[in-house]
C-alpha cells in the first residue's frame, strides 16, 4: 500500500491524496508503514556514498569518509529525519484549528509525510555523492514536495483551496525554521566530535 501511495503521488497526487486520507492512518501506523523505510533512503545511500564512492572536486582525486566517522553520522541524520517529520506534522496540527481545518494529529503526521516522499527518493542520488548531481535533484525534490504540500493540505485538513494556500504558506515557513534549526544542530554534534573524517590520503 505504500508503494502504491508514493507511486500515486508521483503520477497523479491529487486523487491520491483523496485515497490517504480515507484511510485514516494512525501517528504509529504511519511512522511504521512508510517514515521508518523510507526515511532510511537518504541516511543509507549517503553512508555509501560517502565512504565507498567519495566525491571529486574540480576533477581531482576522489575524497571519502571513514566508516567510524560515516556511520554516527549517518545515524543522527536518520533519527532528524524521523524527529522532522513528526515535529513539522505537530506543527501542521497546532496551526489547523486557526485556517478552520478540524483535523486530528494523524492526519497531520501523514501530510507530511507523504509531502517528504520526494525528499526521500531524492536521498538514492548520494549513492554518486557529486555537488551538481545533489543541488539538481535536491532542487527537483524540493519542488515537487512543495507541490505535493499545496495539493494535500486542503485536502487532508478538510478547507477549501484558499484557506489550504494560505495555511500551507504558514506552514512551510515552519518548515523553513525547522531546516534551519536542523542545520543549526548539526554544527553543534560536529563541534562535539562528530565532524567527519576523511580516509587517509584524501
Amino acid at each position: 500500500m505504500v508503494l502504491q501511495h508514493v507511486v500515486g503521488l508521483l503520477v497523479h497526487p491529487r486523487r491520491e491524496w483523496e485515497a490517504i486520507r480515507s484511510e485514516r492512518c494512525t501517528v504509529s501506523g504511519c511512522y511504521l508503514r512508510h517514515v521508518v523505510p523510507l526515511a532510511a533512503i537518504p541516511p543509507v545511500c549517503a553512508y555509501v556514498g560517502a565512504t565507498a564512492v567519495g566525491w571529486s572536486v574540480a576533477g581531482g582525486d576522489p575524497v571519502r569518509m571513514t566508516a567510524a566517522s560515516a556511520l554516527p553520522l549517518a545515524v543522527a541524520f536518520y533519527a532528524a529525519l524521523l524527529a522532522g517529520v513528526y515535529i513539522m506534522g505537530r506543527a501542521i496540527h497546532w496551526m489547523a484549528g486557526t485556517y478552520g481545518a478540524r483535523a486530528d494529529l494523524g492526519s497531520c503526521v501523514v501530510l507530511a509525510a507523504y509531502t517528504a516522499v520526494p525528499l526521500f527518493l531524492a536521498g538514492i542520488a548520494a549513492l554518486w555523492p557529486q555537488p551538481w548531481l545533489m543541488m539538481l535533484v535536491g532542487l527537483a525534490a524540493v519542488g515537487y514536495a512543495v507541490y505535493l504540500f499545496y495539493t494535500g493540505v486542503p485536502v487532508m485538513m478538510g478547507i477549501g483551496r484558499e484557506q489550504g494556500f494560505l495555511m500551507a504558506s504558514a506552514a512551510l515557513t515552519v518548515g523553513l525554521v525547522l531546516l534551519v534549526g536542523m542545520l543549526a544542530v548539526t554544527v553543534l554534534l560536529w563541534g562535539l566530535g562528530l565532524a567527519p573524517v576523511f580516509t587517509p590520503g584524501a
